[in-house]
């Protein structure tokens, strides 16, 4: 029967329209012809001439009627309050019409006959479309996922209304927090209380749960989706307020449950002032503008009106996809903001120096750098040059250019690191400090923070592909934590830093409380609606696979060096007093480690890095790449002068180890991975 129905609403519109006029006609007719047999209570009318004169005059003005409000333009399947009316409106002037018809043609038509035809014609005529629009329904019900909506207010209405005339949902009943919702019924669904979830699943076969409160803050959505967690069902959202007001989404979009969700803080709004300081009517560059704090910084920048940005990028790809985003949004938000995208290195000082000539730049956020642990841990030399005299060369373009403000990104892991990652960005404070000192012309500051949720190299969209691949979910260590923040926050929190800076200041945001991510990877199994496998659930379906900490990997991450820590006018920005070399010391310093690193001597670097006042604490062997390669080669070549010919003829024809076999034994297992710091 439902496959039938699904049959003719799969018609062309022209024989469907047809169709529903013969349907009408028919109806129209026998409302008639019945009103008549009620009214007179005999069978006559159907034998009487002037009973079809009445009919072959009221069915053709009566489907003209129809045809003007628009009947047969709607949609049945989708038929809603304002086609109804128009039924009534329809109905009520085909009655009207039948009065007329029988004062202009002298019928003997009784007058209580137009209003029985009336309320027997919007029986019929309404109340087939009705079952037409119910049935075709019922037919996809058993196709759609059945869920609950959480949240009974306007946004869980508008989404019920929503799914109802979609393709994969039905929605069964609204579960609401306030009492007062509980028992009511909302576009014909029961609210019923969170409490009572566990038996709603049962009992109606829910299989998925919808989260409707766009207008929730980030820790009351935090509460809810911790309520849920345990549900063997997955849990997903529509969109925030504030995506919605901005036009990024619709209120009726489902998506999966965003890290943010899970771990974001609700942003303190920011201070105008110091947003504006350094950026409205300035000129500004950006370095490394397509990364993932780069980017964001660039957008951020947008909407403060400089009189021009300047996206500086060493990838073409990347470079192409920030200006893309940022011309749509200008074109989109009605921005006349110069954007000019220059592609170079920040290791090549004139092509720095050029660049900020040519534009006049006044501002500079530094935000280029290697920043993936376990790639500069086998990549030293690369990292340092990058890093470490990047930011010399780009800091001291500044100077001689004469910009007035000069912001380094650095990184909670240049605090007591581990990793040679960590005390380059240490190494790059230094010089901001050191040069602060050393000259009037440019303000220089250091905003310090850890993780950004969602950036290159996160771990979350690393757990989500593991999580639709079957598992496992893999975790460097069961106790390693981090600290986390969404990119738009952080980024809004170091323009406003920078904004504060007298010159030398190194600023720290307040991370909130660490996370582990061991309880990270947890969340995030158990809101996908499965179970986490483990020794007290071996049937579960998905388990978290402890893979050992990577080269320079620390298993907590801290952002201060010292105690002295004063607060700033901003309660999520703090500043810190941190020691530093006297710039001709630490020149002395950084000529040493650049000679270093033109020959490439691994040992000697390792020894001038510990001799830095960086705190660095190397936890292994040294495991760049290409020195564990020439290592190996040197070590063969002297073991063969110590054989025989024959011997080492023999050992040449072995097989070359791979360099994964060539690394220290503790980080043989060790495979490269997305970063999960």
């Amino acid at each position: 029967m439902f496959s039938s129905f699904r049959r003719i609403f799969r018609l062309p519109r022209k024989q469907k329209r047809l169709i529903q006029v013969m349907v009408d006609s028919g109806l129209l007719a026998a409302s008639f012809l019945f009103a008549m047999l009620l009214r007179l209570d005999s069978l006559d009318p159907l034998f009487d001439q002037r009973s079809w004169l009445m009919l072959l005059a009221l069915v053709p003005v009566s489907i003209f009627i129809f045809m003007r409000l628009g009947f047969y333009r709607a949609v049945v399947r989708y038929m809603s309050q304002k086609a109804l009316q128009s039924i009534l409106v329809g109905v009520t002037a085909s009655a009207a019409a039948m009065a007329i018809i029988s004062y202009l043609l002298d019928l003997p038509i009784p007058r209580s006959v137009p209003i029985i035809y009336a309320m027997l014609a919007l029986l019929t005529i309404g109340g087939i479309r009705i079952i037409l629009r119910t049935l075709y329904q019922r037919s996809l019900m058993r196709h759609k996922t059945r869920v609950a909506i959480y949240g009974a207010g306007s946004a869980g209405s508008q989404l019920v209304a929503s799914l109802r005339h979609g393709q994969e949902y039905v929605p069964v009943c609204f579960i609401d927090d306030w009492r007062g919702m509980r028992g009511t019924s909302v576009e014909g669904l029961k609210v019923y209380s969170p409490s009572e979830l566990p038996r709603l699943i049962k009992d109606y076969g829910v299989k998925q749960v919808l989260l409707a409160v766009p207008s929730a803050s980030l820790a009351r959505r935090r509460e809810i989706l911790k309520k849920l967690e345990p549900l063997s069902v997955p849990v997903q959202t529509v969109p925030g307020v504030a995506d919605v007001i901005a036009g990024r989404a619709h209120v009726n979009e489902i998506r999966d449950v965003t890290i943010e969700d899970l771990l974001g803080r609700d942003p303190v709004p920011p201070n105008q002032k110091l947003l504006d300081a350094d950026i409205r009517d300035k000129i500004v560059l950006v370095t490394g503008a397509g990364g993932s704090i780069g980017s964001e910084l660039c957008r951020q920048v947008l909407q403060q009106h400089p009189r021009q940005i300047v996206l500086y990028e060493v990838c073409e790809y990347s470079l192409y996809q920030i200006e893309k985003e940022l011309l749509q949004f200008s074109q989109a938000a009605g921005l006349t903001v110069p954007i000019k995208t220059m592609l170079g290195s920040v290791q090549h000082r004139s092509r720095i120096e050029a660049v900020i000539d040519a534009f006049a730049v006044q501002t500079i956020y530094h935000a280029a750098a290697y920043k993936h642990v376990p790639l500069v841990e086998y990549n030293v030399v690369e990292g340092i040059n990058n890093n470490v005299f990047g930011t010399l060369q780009v800091a001291q373009a500044a100077i001689a250019c004469g910009v007035e403000t000069f912001v380094l990104i650095s990184t909670d892991k240049a605090v007591r690191p581990t990793n040679v990652m960590g005390t380059t960005k240490r190494l790059a404070e230094l010089i901001c400090q050191a040069l602060a000192d050393q000259q009037s012309t440019t303000r220089f500051c250091m905003v310090r923070f850890g993780n950004v949720l969602g950036s290159s190299g996160s771990v979350v969209p690393l757990f989500r592909r593991q999580i639709r691949e079957g598992g496992p979910l893999t975790v460097t260590h069961p106790e390693i934590t981090r600290y986390f923040m969404t990119i738009p926050e952080a980024a809004q929190l170091v323009i406003q830093a920078g904004a504060m800076g007298h010159g030398g200041d190194v600023f720290v945001l307040d991370m909130g409380n660490p996370v582990k991510i061991r309880d990270l990877a947890k969340q995030m199994i158990q809101l996908s609606g499965l179970e986490l496998r483990d020794s007290q659930s071996p049937e579960g379906d998905i388990e978290i696979a402890y893979t050992g900490l990577r080269p320079g990997e620390k298993l907590y991450e801290e952002l201060l060096i010292g105690d002295e820590v004063e607060s700033t006018s901003h309660p999520k920005i703090m500043t810190a007093k941190e020691n530093y070399w006297a710039w001709p010391k630490l020149e002395h310093f950084l000529g040493r480690l650049q000679s270093a690193s033109r020959l490439a001597q691994l040992e000697l670097i390792r020894e001038l890095l510990l001799e830095a006042p960086a705190a660095y604490d190397p936890q292994g062997p040294i495991t760049d790449l290409v020195w564990v390669e020439n290592a190996w080669v040197s070590e063969s070549a002297a073991e063969e002068t110590t054989l025989s010919p024959a011997s080492a003829l023999n050992m040449h024809a072995m097989p070359r180890p791979s360099k994964e076999s060539a690394l220290p034994k503790e980080v043989l297992s060790i495979q490269l991975k997305s970063d999960q710091s």
